[in-house]
């Protein structure tokens, strides 16, 4: 067996025919047959099974070349890597809460990239059930998860189940963050009852695992505040508060920075008991990179100055 067979098989998979598998790969037609009368013998199954309307995969067949097709990714992968003499990507790839001290720490992370190198980086801004379906369904490598203080035992056990290494990062309450022409941006003390007028900014997609999103969106906003704006995306929230002055958050801590660019202010709500941890999650049998090092010393100095 070997890796132009395993492309003949696909081939014919893909066209039900072997004539047709022929012309798109520019060989013969016997010489395909041929292969894989010796792939199926050294393998010792039937993959296809031979219609008077062509060839169809065998269920024996089917799962072939699922494994084929993977290989055969694999392989162009690592050619178009080397291909050429070029040197192998700086590759990471994590996905993380919509978090201002996140995004910075990976602004930071970026600059310190080696620019004579090819580079391949994926950042992706979701929530905890993504997070943790791009690690174990797609090629991430690294997460980060947020959730309430309160659901520590929900996420354990699915993340246990899962076989992914956990270890916090950062535990927090959440402030308020609103427009400097805010009515509350000046008032001492902000208390729950305060907030009701005005219109509670959220993210439309939280998750803890074995509960419904109805509980936990609930559970998430403030109980008498009755306008809500739902968003996915971190860009629109920070319009939306930068332009309005009836808007508020609530989010872990922001850099002086950010606020000062957004215009922006951070206020605390002494009423606000909720706790909240960000959980930096991976594959346990992973090791981590240089570059997965260097982006979690950035998280920490980024976290470390905050107050």
């Amino acid at each position: 067996m070997n890796l132009v067979h395993l492309k003949y098989a696909v081939e014919i998979a893909k066209t039900n025919s072997i004539t047709k598998a022929a012309e798109n790969l520019y060989t013969t037609q016997p010489h395909i047959s041929r292969s894989i009368r010796e792939l199926e013998a050294t393998l010792g199954v039937e993959l296809f099974r031979r219609t008077p309307k062509g060839l169809y995969l065998t269920p024996q067949g089917e799962e072939f070349i699922g494994y084929a097709q993977n290989i055969i990714s694999q392989v162009e992968t690592v050619e178009s890597l080397y291909r050429g003499g070029r040197q192998a990507a700086q590759q990471f790839s994590i996905s993380v809460p919509r978090a201002n001290y996140i995004s910075t720490a990976f602004t930071a992370f970026v600059k310190r990239l080696d620019p004579s190198l090819r580079t391949e980086i994926f950042y992706k801004e979701t929530n905890s059930e993504r997070a943790i379906i791009n690690i174990c369904e797609s090629d991430y490598k690294l997460g980060i998860l947020r959730y309430q203080e309160s659901y520590d035992r929900y996420f354990k056990n699915m993340l246990e189940e899962k076989g992914l290494h956990a270890e916090l990062i950062y535990e927090f309450s959440y402030r308020l963050i609103m427009s400097r022409k805010h009515p509350l941006a000046t008032k001492a003390e902000i208390t729950i009852d305060d907030l009701t007028p005005y219109t509670e900014i959220a993210h439309a997609d939280p998750f803890v695992p074995s509960l419904p999103l109805s509980t936990v969106r609930k559970n998430e906003v403030v109980d008498n505040v009755y306008k809500h704006i739902y968003v996915f995306e971190r860009g629109s929230q920070m319009d939306i508060l930068s332009e309005s002055d009836e808007a508020f958050i609530w989010v872990s801590p922001m850099s002086e920075e950010a606020l000062e660019r957004f215009g922006l202010v951070e206020r605390v709500c002494a009423e606000n008991k909720k706790r909240y941890r960000d959980i930096l999650i991976y594959k346990k049998d992973y090791t981590l990179s240089n570059l997965d090092l260097m982006f979690i010393d950035e998280l920490n100095h980024v976290k470390a100055q905050l107050t």
